[in-house]
């Protein structure tokens, strides 16, 4: 199962800004605001936490002192021009950008390599860029969002009903999750749910989106339904959604954390390739016949132009002579494992129970969850 890098970033999400100059220093904590964030100040490369430091807001020292954070821990250090000769011997790492105002100096270049700076961001041309790289940290504080996508093979394969069966289970494995629907002629995941009706918003509401978009507020605008978010289309007109869009939303589902499900549609087209490249595992679900798994080669050479990890969920029974091995093997993917038919599920959707509440959909869910989690925080499976 798939793995995900780190844990919490130190510094608790809190950029470091380093400067002297003031009219500097106010547009940098405005920025920092505008991005949700309380950084730390200090006038030169200040020590290690825990050796007294800054504190959020202006100058140095007072209460905040003993909490301070050091050029190595601060997840964002923001450098004044007026700073860089100050910084020079400081330790190179990550995340360090030089910010100034003089666009036609001939030496800024020289100053940002010599502190190792990755970015010269100038103001005000620079504004939004900084308050993205800010927002960068404070919502990417901690582990990003296990991102899994299911895709069906053929038509009726079940993939969504799988998709949403998954979804229920990591919430119920106590995961902050996050369903989308990235099918747009699916017929609704909030529907599969029975909360076509529940408030919040949908798909057409983001596509407009072409910047970033907010982590936070986008779990909270979005129809709660059985403990779990959901990103669904509405029963209007069909609404192109373009691939940036599709692309910001996704990101913005991952920095959130825990759990995100997409149900994904069999035709990859621009947009579908730009989850895709998001997402750390995906299942495409293959009835078991011969027919169905013919059609599935077709899918998963489109799926592994772009995704990282292909693996094989095998729906139903057989036939004679084929097992579940047999037609990951023919597919060219790990088999993920098989899913019995359950011959009471429709109907029991159509009375309002969710996918994957009971019954075998059920446990394989809470085997999968139990495997790909245990993975991701670094338990063998």
């Amino acid at each position: 199962m798939p793995a995900r890098g780190g844990g919490a970033v130190p510094g608790g999400g809190r950029p470091l800004i380093i400067t002297e100059d003031p009219l500097l220093l106010d547009d940098l904590l405005r920025l920092c605001a505008a991005a949700g964030a309380e950084p730390y100040v200090h006038h030169a490369v200040p020590e290690q936490s825990g050796a007294g430091g800054g504190h959020g807001g202006r100058g140095e020292g007072g209460a905040g002192a003993t909490a301070g954070v050091g050029w190595d821990s601060a997840p964002l250090v923001l450098v004044g021009d007026d700073a860089a000769r100050r910084v020079r011997g400081a330790p190179r790492r990550d995340g360090v950008l030089l910010v100034g105002r003089d666009l036609d100096d001939p030496f800024v270049w020289q100053r940002a390599v010599e502190i190792g700076a990755q970015e010269v961001l100038r103001l005000p041309d620079a504004e939004a860029l900084i308050v993205d790289r800010i927002a960068d940290v404070v919502e990417g504080a901690g582990r990003p969002a296990l991102a899994v996508g299911v895709i069906g093979g053929s038509g009726g394969a079940g993939a969504s009903t799988l998709a949403c069966a998954l979804a229920l289970g990591a919430a119920k494995a106590g995961e902050r999750t996050i369903l989308i629907d990235a099918d747009p002629l699916g017929g609704g995941m909030d529907v599969l749910l029975g909360g076509e009706s529940a408030e919040g918003l949908r798909w057409p509401d983001f596509a407009a989106s072409r910047g970033r978009v907010g982590a936070g507020a986008l779990e909270e605008s979005l129809p709660e339904l059985h403990a779990l978010r959901v990103l669904s289309w509405d029963r209007g007109e069909r609404v192109f959604v373009p691939p940036a869009a599709m692309r910001s939303v996704v990101a913005a589902a991952r920095r959130r954390g825990g759990v995100v499900v997409v149900d994904l549609p069999r035709r990859v087209d621009e947009a579908v390739a730009e989850v895709l490249a998001q997402l750390d595992l995906v299942l495409l679900v293959v009835p078991g016949e011969l027919r169905s798994v013919a059609a599935a080669g077709r899918v998963a050479a489109g799926v592994r132009m772009v995704a990282r990890d292909v693996r094989v969920v095998v729906r139903g029974r057989c036939p004679d002579g084929l097992d579940a091995e047999g037609v990951a093997g023919l597919l060219g993917a790990p088999l993920a494992g098989e899913v019995p038919v359950e011959v009471g599920l429709p109907g029991r959707v159509a009375e309002g129970e969710p996918p994957g509440a009971r019954g075998t959909l059920a446990r394989f869910c809470d085997g999968f969850w139990q495997r790909a989690l245990g993975a991701a925080q670094g338990v063998p499976a």
